[in-house]
């Protein structure tokens, strides 16, 4: 069952996108994600009720189960976001579900997410935190990365990049870093911003917004970064 109150939830969704529309300089253009990692199906299922037509997951396994659920019970599945650190082994299971994969960040994972699912959408995560724990390809290796990319057909919408640890205001700089490099790049989008700094991450350019306790409460499992 949903741990969430329907009430409650749509209260938290009103507020995360009166935030957004405050923030973004183009909030048309955002696209809220809801985080639900470590949250059963049910809730997936009350953010798609709720209007949160986009839904994160960090693993794979549990993507692939909580969709497994929500196609057994019937009703409307949501747009399923890849965010978490890939291994190569866990591409294929994903592969027929994922509309977008945040956190491409090595040819090598490129060419198993061709191999699975020819021109996916993807993201090449950037390290402009210059931190190795956050994951991500160095600044200075993201051309040749997209160049790979999409030679291998997938279709390259942007830049995912992770802040970190600590006030606010403290990610603007990679933020920024992150904003300047996409538009060199010349793509259209760019994810970043979690619970605590996406408001600072969308007026430094943001285009996706990945939110889950801002949303759903603190999760009922520990681990993993804080979104």
């Amino acid at each position: 069952m949903s741990t969430i109150v329907a009430p409650d939830l749509a209260a938290r969704v009103a507020d995360v996108r009166a935030r957004i529309r405050a923030a973004a300089p183009d909030p048309d253009r955002v696209t809220l994600v809801a985080v639900t990692k470590g949250f059963g199906a049910g809730v997936v299922r009350d953010a798609v009720a709720a209007g949160l037509a986009d839904v994160g997951e960090s693993y794979v396994q549990e993507l692939v189960a909580k969709a497994g659920e929500l196609d057994a019970a019937g009703g409307p599945a949501p747009r399923w976001h890849a965010i978490g650190r890939l291994q190569r082994n866990k591409v294929r299971k994903a592969a027929p579900l994922v509309a977008l994969w945040h956190s491409v960040d090595r040819a090598e994972l490129g060419a198993e997410i061709a191999r699975w699912a020819t021109g996916a959408a993807v993201l090449v995560q950037v390290n402009t935190a210059g931190e190795a724990a956050k994951g991500g390809c160095a600044p200075a290796e993201a051309p040749a990365l997209v160049e790979d990319l999409v030679t291998r057909g997938l279709d390259v919408r942007g830049l995912m990049a992770m802040a970190p640890a600590g006030p606010p205001e403290g990610a603007r700089q990679v933020f920024s870093a992150a904003r300047d490099l996409r538009d060199r790049l010349g793509l259209a989008e760019l994810s970043m911003g979690m619970t605590d700094d996406y408001e600072v991450a969308l007026r430094e350019g943001a285009t996706i917004v990945r939110v889950g306790r801002g949303l759903f409460g603190p999760r009922p499992v520990a681990g993993g970064a804080r979104h």
